[in-house]
């Protein structure tokens, strides 16, 4: 399938004839420090549905189906005691709302006597909660768009501890909110806590590759000259799909731990035992859930290089970089990782995408067309497995790299 032919079948699948009659008037409901994002979804679905035919549009059950912006303004006011309440600026009465937030933005600042304080976790998610609030029950149907979930390391109890990943999403639920869509969740098995609510934990899988294969045009996707590898134990479910969908072998690193010392709340890792075959002249992509302070991702990428590897290329859902950026600066010059590839669902360093070595994937196009599905009451299964995208991006992909090679007179 050649790369034009690619993107008209993309194009078909974006402009799916929709037939059915909308749940609601759509509305966008974006929390501090996610507006950037919702700005590009809603420019996104306005276009759509702008261009869209449908033989329905002139119905009274399709009023509100075109607008200019699906936008709701909202906000969350301070008082200079810290104490906040939250405000949606228009009628929600009988619209299907989204509220989108990022709990990991630290950009947000409000004032508590005099001080400027940067938002935590906990303060955005009560934020959400006053917005939900402040709809006051009138819309006809609420769905919490959560890329990194709130509390989703702390989903299992191990001793006097706190669920507070399953306390959330029962608040929540509480609250009226009926779906909750998340990315790589640190562990999906905390839906549990709401088994009768509609809970989905997406990969960025497809976006990954995608921003790979633009960025690489000398790429030979097969088992002999490219390799996935999970960081640890955790995350071998994830580099298992990545692997097979594009057909390669997997390896995996399991770390010894000092469980006799506790250091910044961790055990330390003492040792790095890589399991899988041989590395040696082979790209490598590694692929977890998150970057927070780095160490296990440089760690890995030093590993693999001693082993010979060509080419080292790092895929997270979620770039945190707790510990700043110079880590990977480092890594960087002295050969460890080629690319780093993080998303746009949160709050990414404004020097961070100055960098030679980070790549952004936009979510963006994504996120709309669930949005747009989900509004028409449309099964998302396909977003959620996209392998049959995955298959036509590669095969033009290898297409194009074996037109190049015949042209050149050279061999795989």
């Amino acid at each position: 399938m050649t790369e034009d032919n690619l993107r008209k079948n993309e194009a078909a699948y974006q402009e799916d004839e929709i037939e059915s009659i909308p749940v609601g008037p759509l509305g966008l409901v974006p929390l501090k420090g996610m507006l950037p994002l919702t700005h590009k979804i809603d420019e996104y679905l306005v276009n759509w549905r702008r261009e869209r035919e449908s033989r329905h549009k002139d119905s009274i059950l399709f009023a509100g189906y075109q607008k200019d912006s699906f936008i709701i303004e909202s906000d969350c006011p301070r008082f200079g005691s810290g104490e906040s309440k939250g405000v949606i600026k228009t009628s929600v009465r009988g619209d299907d709302l989204y509220f989108l937030l990022d709990v990991t933005n630290y950009s947000i600042l409000y004032p508590v006597g005099g001080m400027q304080n940067h938002y935590s976790p906990d303060d955005h998610f009560q934020d959400l909660k006053r917005v939900i609030a402040a709809a006051g029950g009138r819309a006809k149907r609420m769905t919490v768009i959560m890329p990194y979930l709130y509390e989703g390391r702390q989903e299992k109890r191990e001793e006097r501890e706190s669920l507070d990943c399953a306390q959330m999403l029962k608040e929540l639920t509480e609250m009226g909110v009926t779906n909750i869509i998340t990315f790589d969740a640190h562990d999906p098995r905390v839906q549990n806590a709401i088994p009768l609510y509609g809970f989905e934990t997406v990969s960025p899988t497809y976006q990954y590759i995608k921003a790979l294969l633009n960025c690489y045009s000398d790429l030979d996707i097969d088992s002999g000259h490219m390799m996935i590898v999970s960081p640890d134990e955790n995350g071998m479910s994830r580099a298992i799909y990545f692997a097979n969908v594009l057909g390669l072998d997997m390896g995996m690193f399991y770390q010894r731990r000092d469980y006799s010392r506790v250091i910044n709340d961790h055990h330390p890792v003492v040792a790095n035992e890589f399991l899988g075959s041989s590395v040696e002249g082979k790209d490598v992509i590694i692929v977890d859930d998150m970057i927070s302070s780095g160490d296990t991702m440089v760690n890995v990428a030093r590993e693999l290089k001693k082993m010979k590897a060509r080419r080292v290329f790092c895929c997270a859902s979620f770039g945190l970089f707790t510990g700043g950026i110079g880590e990977f600066d480092k890594a960087y010059e002295q050969g460890y990782i080629d690319k780093v590839f993080t998303t746009n669902l949160i709050y990414q360093l404004p020097e961070l995408l100055d960098r030679e070595w980070y790549v952004s994937v936009d979510m963006s196009k994504y996120i709309a067309l669930m949005i747009d599905y989900l509004n028409h009451d449309y099964s998302i299964s396909s977003l959620l497995n996209p392998v049959n995208r995955i298959n036509r991006r590669v095969a033009a992909y290898k297409e194009r790299r074996a037109k190049e090679r015949a042209e050149a007179g050279t061999e795989v």
